[in-house]
């Protein structure tokens, strides 16, 4: 008899009947079209145990790991990954790709291959007015190719993430080109240190500015699904008095499909961490789609980019959904490439959630359960949170206080990290989020050129890629220190709570968690006071 080894999660099970679920989920009556429909998924496997841990230590200690390291001794064993490949070829799948570390194959297949390979019954089902074709049960595998398979992703393709921005109607500001742009806008006052802020504002108000460090020989990655426009780009730059070109900005088209539409995370991401560290290149991995497989390949490709990049040593990613709505598997294939990426010495930076402490499955505020977002709320990245900044007439700090619609709270998958038990945060056994903030609030929001126009746009979007670009200088300022790049860097900043590096946020609410002196679930340590910072660093 073959066995065979079920992957329960990997997915939610869905209702056998015609329904509607308590998440709004609406499972159909019809089959999906038997036909020529194919899906995308990943099979995820696990380096040995030993080594698992080995590098979860190593990374809770800000150690870095060699990349050479990274792709022999933790990496998984042809010998596993071998007899997996040979059998999903023999069941009428296309391999596209198998990852340098052989921790993930990324297969194609038609969906009637699917359900008799992986024993799954697929369903029509709507969700957000959309309706995809997805796993009503759980997957399985003959037990002989399965030992190190930890998860497979991609079969329910109606849970992706979504995007943590908000955009509100610019006020304050127009484009200042003198270009075409201007003339199709009305024209409002050019008020200094008003909304939408400019750079020179931003980096002012977390004292980044008069800084000797650009972000010059550093990179600076941003995964997203689709490339911003170069004339957004350009437009902004100038708005900014910026010394950027074109020639900073590469792009990577991870799947080499068509690619969305512009939409606004992707130029917001680009504009203010190329704005934040003129000196860095950037690249921009572009995924394709929101779908967990596409995220996981795109991660992949900056894992196997990293030998030739070696500068590229920060990474910004504004995406999240709901810990509640995430299986366990997908969790897991995730985590084991963030744990990755930090022991290789690239922190990443990812944003809470625009949704306030209890999101629902939509990236909207409220209706769902208390929960943190995923992936902020993974223990190898540095989760940002938002906060309502205003300036006054000279730039100044006029007020900072926790935004309402901030992410954060107590991650339903990862333990307390040794580096969490410091001074100041409350004790409990759960990962909490966030671990730093800054501006987030879009009614205090960006100016960012998009679509030829200036816009506000806010959320911990914008906070996240901002950070990113601080990583960038701190990490210039080290490389002239004649200092190594940062490792993980919460390990390093937890013991500067109260420190002059980070200015604590005292006020604010993101609904069940208030900001307070010291730690807190809405701003983490704070905002952070960047020369001081770079001092304490390097």
């Amino acid at each position: 008899m073959n066995h065979r080894k079920i992957f329960h999660d990997s997915i939610v099970e869905l209702p056998e009947q015609p329904g509607v679920t308590p998440s709004g989920l609406k499972v159909n009556a019809a089959k999906p079209e038997q036909g020529d429909e194919e899906m995308t998924l990943s099979f995820s496997l696990a380096i040995p145990q030993k080594a698992h841990d080995e590098l979860e230590a190593a990374v809770a200690r800000g150690e870095v790991v060699p990349l050479k390291d990274l792709t022999t001794k933790y990496a998984v064993a042809e010998t596993e990954v071998d007899p997996l490949v040979t059998w999903l070829k023999s069941q009428g799948y296309t391999i596209l790709r198998v990852a340098q570390d052989r921790t993930s194959v990324f297969v194609r297949a038609k969906v009637t291959q699917i359900e008799k390979s992986l024993g799954v019954q697929m369903v029509r089902v709507t969700k957000d007015g959309i309706t995809y074709t997805a796993a009503r049960n759980a997957p399985s595998l003959p037990a002989d190719i399965a030992n190190s398979v930890h998860a497979i992703v991609g079969l329910q393709p109606f849970r992706h993430a979504h995007k943590h921005n908000r955009r509100v109607p610019p006020r304050n500001r127009h484009s200042g080109s003198g270009g075409k742009a201007d003339a199709a806008v009305t024209p409002a006052p050019n008020i200094s240190n008003a909304p939408p802020y400019l750079v020179d504002e931003i980096i002012k108000a977390y004292n980044a500015d008069n800084l000797s460090v650009t972000g010059k020989g550093q990179t600076i990655a941003i995964l997203i699904d689709t490339f911003p426009a170069d004339s957004d780009l350009q437009a902004f730059w100038q708005r900014n008095n910026l010394p950027v070109s074109l020639a900073q900005v590469q792009k990577v088209n991870v799947g080499g499909g068509v690619l969305p539409p512009v939409e606004g995370e992707e130029t917001l991401d680009v504009e203010w961490a190329s704005g934040v560290a003129p000196g860095a290149k950037v690249r921009v991995y572009a995924s394709g789609t929101l779908q967990f497989a596409d995220l996981d390949n795109a991660l992949d490709k900056i894992l196997s980019d990293l030998e030739a990049e070696p500068g590229m040593r920060q990474l910004s990613i504004s995406l999240g959904l709901g810990d509640t709505f995430m299986p366990a598997g997908e969790v897991r294939t995730q985590h084991q490439k963030f744990l990755r990426l930090a022991a290789a010495g690239v922190n990443v930076f990812v944003s809470s959630g625009d949704a306030g402490s209890n999101p629902d499955g939509t990236g909207h505020a409220g209706g769902g359960p208390l929960q943190a977002e995923y992936s902020s709320s993974d223990s190898c990245v540095i989760g940002v949170g938002g906060t309502s900044l205003v300036l006054g007439a000279v730039g100044n700090v006029a007020d900072e206080s926790g935004w309402a619609d901030g992410g954060g709270g107590k991650s339903a998958f990862f333990n307390r990290p040794a580096w969490q038990n410091a001074p100041g945060v409350p004790s409990g056994p759960q990962r909490l989020v966030p671990d730093v903030s800054l501006a987030a609030d879009p009614n205090q929001g960006a100016f960012v050129f998009l679509n030829g126009q200036p816009q506000q746009i806010g959320g911990t979007s914008w906070s996240a890629p901002v950070w990113a670009g601080f990583c960038a200088l701190i990490n210039e300022a080290r490389t002239a220190a004649n200092k190594p790049a940062l490792g993980f860097l919460n390990p390093l900043i937890y013991p500067l709570t109260g420190s002059a590096s980070f200015r604590d946020i005292v006020a604010g609410s993101n609904g069940a968690f208030d900001a307070g002196p010291g730690y807190d679930m809405v701003t983490g340590l704070g905002v952070p006071n960047i020369a001081e910072l770079i001092r304490a660093l390097s």
